[in-house]
């Protein structure tokens, strides 16, 4: 009998769904999780603190979505979304969350770029490549959007 502390514990036990799906990082969708990620404390690294309320939004986005990735990256490394038998189309939720962010992410940028354009001085230059890493994290989630949007359509062909 399996200890209920143990990996492979049964009913008892609380970990036998969870399983590590580090394979899932090797693809396209999960190399671009990652990139997100590091895009975005890039982002949040270069416009803090806040000093211009532009600066306010884009970091709001950028922990927004910066926690919003994180989730989807633990649901995949932990495999919930095959341990979960809940009735939610998991792929369109996360296609609809990476096209949101990066809309998010496309305004903020510009906000960003927009306000520290006007300044001269000193905190200009961190500011403005956040802006910068902002546009690049932009097309790092429009691109996640079109893998997902490209699953999504061909899983949803193949199931009619």
């Amino acid at each position: 009998m399996a200890e209920p502390h143990s990996p492979d514990a049964g009913k008892d036990g609380n970990v036998v769904w969870i399983r590590l799906n580090l394979p899932y990082f090797r693809t396209a969708p999960g190399m671009v999780k990652l990139v997100q990620l590091l895009l975005g404390i890039i982002c949040m690294a270069c416009a803090s603190p806040a000093l211009l309320s532009g600066t306010h939004w884009f970091l709001f986005v950028a922990v927004l979505s910066f926690i919003a990735t994180l989730i989807w990256v633990f649901i995949y490394l932990l495999s919930i979304k095959e341990a979960l038998t809940l009735p939610i189309n998991w792929l369109l939720t996360e296609v609809l969350n990476t096209a949101i962010i990066a809309i998010l992410y496309f305004v903020a940028f510009i906000v960003q770029l927009t306000v520290w354009s006007k300044v001269v001085g000193s905190p200009k230059g961190p500011n403005i490549a956040a802006g910068v890493f902002g546009i690049f994290n932009t097309i790092a989630y429009g691109f996640g959007t079109y893998l997902l949007y490209a699953e999504w359509k061909a899983s949803s062909t193949s199931s009619s």
